[in-house]
């Protein structure tokens, strides 16, 4: 086993021992092999870097059942291909379901929301800034800049004059944690 071997090894056991900057680290090296492949299958940067920030997601929740005898980067990109792929077939039966159903077409045809549907929106709206509030400041702002302002990695960076890398670590780590906050309020 050679020393980049032995490193990589290394920060991946001290990622799974919980370090930020480990798995900070492990984003760096990757970041651009994952998303450069999921470029070249979607076409389309949104998707790639969606698919991206959920492969890390995912590798990183589930880091502990990496096996060592398998390349990482390997490990990431077949998850990363899993993930697009569900997306595909998630894209596929929302279309075939649409086609199929003439309630869904009635829907479509009607865009304006009930009020029924108005009420619950305005309440899903509430109860997940109730759960953004219930996060740190410096998570807040991360996503309410990326998912409410809607701005990309780059100028969150900009914005935050922190590096383009810290955004992606920090936003992974926000809506983990505000899953958790979310799944925690319905238990």
């Amino acid at each position: 086993m050679d020393k980049s071997q032995d490193k990589l090894l290394d920060t991946i056991s001290k990622a799974k021992a919980g370090s930020q900057i480990a798995y900070s680290t492990l984003l760096d090296t990757f970041w651009s092999d994952v998303y450069s492949f999921q470029l070249l299958r979607t076409k389309n940067e949104s998707d790639a870097e969606d698919i991206t920030v959920q492969t890390f997601s995912k590798a990183f929740d589930k880091l502990n059942t990496f096996d060592e005898s398998y390349q990482f980067k390997t490990w990431l990109i077949t998850i990363s291909k899993n993930i697009h792929i569900d997306l595909i077939r998630k894209r596929k039966n929302i279309l075939e379901n649409t086609e199929n159903s003439s309630e869904a077409i009635k829907k479509v045809l009607d865009e304006s929301p009930s009020v029924e549907d108005q009420l619950i929106n305005e309440q899903n709206l509430t109860t997940l800034l109730e759960h953004i509030k219930s996060l740190k400041p410096h998570y807040q702002k991360i996503i309410n800049l990326r998912y409410f302002n809607e701005l990309s990695y780059a100028d969150i960076a900009l914005k935050l004059n922190e590096p383009i890398n810290n955004i992606k670590v920090k936003l992974l780590r926000a809506k983990k944690l505000l899953a958790e906050a979310i799944k925690s309020k319905k238990t």
